[in-house]
């Protein structure tokens, strides 16, 4: 029986597998399988998902431990299939930078498509938030700093996430953040003529998606990534999660509300006052540009060595531009008000659309695609 083709057509330098993927083992006599006749030794699955896997494997040819996420081509959705994942590959060879997980290489089958990538040691951000309640602020703006930084370089070369959830945000053996999983990225998302193109693809995770999102409009990506990002920091310093998702109707009240702050934790002023100025509209929502430039992420240079130590580096901060910065802000924190938001609620997308709770005719509208 002739064994499936496999082609490398995503990598940088594409090779043809089919003719060592016959080949058999010279030690047992068995046939090699897809992974291991490109180098990898698959060890234990550290994910799993509706149509795709995700295994530790050791690479022969990168000398150390990666992940492979295996998708599966007959439960993956076609649009998926023909839209997304070709477009997330496609980004992923462009970019390189400490705080993105590094794409290595992409093997295609007729049942499956295999995508390499940089294996993160120490799990996600959200397993960290759930084994310490919530994050110190040292620790939270070191690892806030290293997402914008990511986002920032994402940004500079036109490319949108669109997903930026703790899930997504990944950590190295030296517990640094790195940002995975760009299923819903998009490239040439630069300005032209000072313009800034719209996105009317509605993707995401409800629990992190921008109000506009949500209601369905046409939106800026860019800020759309930014007010993510401020969910992220919200979970990071209090253990939880900003907005209920558990009810669409009401989650889009709240998105289009003043942030609540909870009393406990205790998290400075200067923190919920960058919060509060990301989770607000679209037309006066910081961009990343104000947001690098805010007063609590000029504090002070954190480097977090362990989980449970971090050396902090302060930095000369000048009075004058701590007091502007924090007379600017408008917004009180004497919200008391309990959600439903624990930081392990459901996070929705469409790629596990059948998990909705939510109508369906709110579901459609999230799940349009038109560009």
């Amino acid at each position: 029986m002739a064994t499936a083709s496999t082609t490398d057509k995503y990598s940088d330098t594409p090779r043809y597998a089919s003719s060592k993927e016959g080949k058999n083992d010279e030690k047992s006599g068995r046939k090699l399988t897809v992974l291991e006749s490109h180098g990898y030794a698959v060890g234990k699955t550290i994910g799993a998902g509706s149509y795709a896997t995700v295994k530790i494997a050791k690479s022969d040819r990168h000398d150390c431990q990666v992940a492979v996420k295996i998708v599966s081509k007959f439960r993956a959705p076609g649009d998926y299939l023909k839209k997304f994942l070709p477009r997330e590959i496609e980004v992923v060879k462009g970019l390189k930078h400490p705080n993105l997980i590094r794409f290595l290489q992409a093997i295609e089958t007729t049942h499956r498509v295999y995508i390499i990538m940089e294996y993160a040691q120490c799990g996600s951000l959200l397993d960290v938030i759930r084994r310490h309640t919530f994050i110190d602020e040292f620790r939270s703006r070191r690892w806030f700093r290293q997402l914008l930084e990511a986002v920032a370089y994402c940004h500079e070369r036109g490319v949108v996430h669109r997903d930026v959830k703790c899930e997504n945000l990944l950590m190295d053996r030296n517990l640094n953040i790195k940002l995975s999983d760009f299923g819903f990225a998009r490239g040439q998302m630069k300005p032209k003529n000072g313009v800034a193109p719209l996105s009317e693809t509605f993707c995401g995770s409800y629990a992190y998606a921008s109000p506009e999102i949500l209601k369905g409009v046409a939106y800026l990506p860019q800020l759309s990534d930014v007010w993510s990002m401020g969910v992220v920091l919200y979970a990071m310093v209090y253990g939880r999660l900003p907005f209920d998702d558990t009810n669409y109707s009401q989650l889009l009240k709240q998105v289009q509300s003043k942030v609540i702050f909870p009393k406990e934790p205790n998290v400075s002023r200067a923190c919920r006052s960058l919060i509060s100025r990301i989770l607000v509209p679209q037309r006066i929502r910081l961009d990343i540009d104000r947001v690098r430039n805010d007063v609590w992420l000029s504090a002070s240079l954190v480097e977090a060595r362990t989980s449970t130590t971090d050396v902090s580096k302060d930095v000369s901060v000048v009075r004058d531009v701590r007091k502007t910065a924090l007379e600017r802000s408008s917004v009180t924190f004497e919200g008391t008000k309990k959600h439903s938001t624990d930081i392990g609620a459901q996070i929705i997308d469409v790629r596990s659309s059948s998990d909705l709770n939510v109508s369906d005719e709110n579901n459609d509208r999230y799940r349009r695609n038109v560009k």
